[in-house]
């Protein structure tokens, strides 16, 4: 039978052959990377804002951050009165305070005292006693009986009533100052000449006292005084209502909102790790530079000092002041150099993964000693091997809690929590590492009995 061309119901029909199969397979690599292209080109804009809201966010927090730590420290530390009293405390026992104060009452009480006629006004039963305590006179009067007061007004500063007369009139004083720069003074006490100053006059009363008590009967003369002793000056102290309001306001929720737009940029970006890694040594930098601040104004402000001002004393009174705002310099410096090793010795890096093989060697090591020696974890390593994630995060959940629970951390805080965690995270590897392949089982000593003695064998 003729082939008329039909193909029967057996027989498949003809199809095409490809000339040239290398150039199709080409052709769809072409399309593919096409594709890709137009993908690409179709994210690019939105991985350029999503970009550029990261580093603005972190920039903002970073920026934040100084200003945050004077906040709270204007709002924990200048507004709360207790605390400030609980801060100056120490600095009725600092030397250069006492001297400071001692040379002061001395200088008015000298103001009072007649000098050239001391012996002669004395009454004649008097006079052998006041010669002995003036001892031996020489060529100076005048510097023999300053001497004198100085010393039994140094005698009562070293004692603890100079301490109560401090502690107390300081907290007089910042009531006064805080109502004055909220607007609500309605006390006597007044900031003048753009200072905060301290009246020693109680403390010139119990020196008069004193001086008549040790023989100086002509102290009596001595008037009820006022002197003062300057704690603080400032240029236009009264202009800094508006200011301190505002920091007393935002001093709660100002930290909290630089570490969100912190947070919220490590979120939006693209390489999380790399960005908190660089966000946390920001937010280290931007602290130093406060700190760094703090230093260069307490040259400009010592030397902005009158001379009637002691300036050790003045050295003193800054750095006591400033104390808890370079503490809050230095904890955050720390966290941040923390968060950021962290981050680091987590990621893919050539050393960060050697340091996780040391450290992961390390553990294991001690762990298939502690098998070898018949010291298993039994169901324990099992629990936490099956939520050894679970456990690790609650950790750092922890960590991070106590951190921001803390009254007033500081650097050492900070450093002390991160080793606790470091130990906490091995103790949790070494319960979740695998038991060494062919550990020998434990040895189990069974009890005697009649039969059998396993201690003879």
């Amino acid at each position: 039978m003729a082939d008329d061309g039909t193909t029967g119901p057996e027989r498949e029909p003809r199809r095409p052959t490809d000339p040239d199969p290398e150039r199709s397979e080409l052709e769809q690599l072409r399309g593919r990377v096409a594709a890709l292209e137009a993908d690409q080109a179709a994210r690019t804009p939105h991985h350029r804002w999503r970009s550029f809201f990261c580093v603005l966010l972190i920039v903002i927090g970073c920026l934040l951050a100084p200003l945050a730590g004077v906040a709270a420290w204007t709002s924990s530390q200048v507004g709360d009165t207790d605390r400030y009293v609980a801060t100056v405390a120490p600095l009725a026992s600092d030397p250069d305070i006492q001297a400071a104060v001692a040379n002061r009452v001395t200088n008015e009480v000298m103001k009072y005292v007649d000098v050239p006629s001391l012996l002669e006004t004395a009454a004649p039963a008097d006079r052998p006693r006041l010669e002995k305590a003036l001892g031996l006179l020489g060529n100076s009067l005048e510097g023999a009986v300053r001497s004198f007061v100085q010393d039994r007004t140094q005698d009562i500063i070293a004692s603890g009533a100079f301490e109560q007369i401090w502690t107390e009139a300081n907290r007089r004083i910042h009531t006064a100052v805080v109502k004055a720069l909220t607007g609500s003074d309605n006390s006597t006490v007044n900031i003048q000449n753009d200072s905060v100053t301290l009246d020693l006059g109680p403390l010139v009363e119990q020196v008069k006292q004193r001086l008549i008590a040790d023989g100086m009967t002509l102290a009596s003369n001595i008037p009820e005084v006022h002197t003062e002793f300057t704690i603080l000056q400032a240029d236009n102290i009264g202009k800094v209502k508006t200011a301190f309001r505002l920091l007393e306001i935002v001093g709660f929720w100002l930290p909290v909102l630089s570490v969100l737009f912190l947070a919220a940029g490590v979120l939006l970006a693209q390489h999380r790790r790399r960005v908190l890694i660089t966000a946390a040594l920001c937010l280290a930098l931007a602290m130093l530079v406060l700190g760094a601040a703090l230093t260069i104004f307490r040259v400009v402000y010592l030397n902005a000092l009158p001379d009637s001002v002691s300036q050790p004393a003045a050295e003193s009174v800054y750095d006591i002041l400033t104390r808890y705002l370079r503490t809050t310099v230095r904890t955050t410096v720390a966290a941040g150099v923390v968060v950021a090793l962290a981050a680091w010795l987590t990621g893919p890096s050539r050393w960060a993964t050697l340091s996780r093989q040391l450290w992961d060697s390390g553990i294991h090591s001690v762990r298939d000693t502690a098998d070898r020696a018949g010291l298993r974890t039994a169901p324990v390593g099992a629990f936490v091997r099956n939520r050894r994630g679970w456990i690790t995060w609650i950790l750092v959940a922890v960590t991070v809690l106590v951190y921001f629970l803390w009254s007033y951390p500081t650097g050492w805080v900070v450093i002390g929590l991160a080793l606790t965690l470091l130990f906490a995270l091995a103790v949790v590897e070494f319960l979740a590492a695998e038991p060494e392949a062919g550990a020998p089982p434990p040895k189990i000593t069974e009890l005697p009995d009649d039969d059998h003695r396993p201690w003879e064998h």
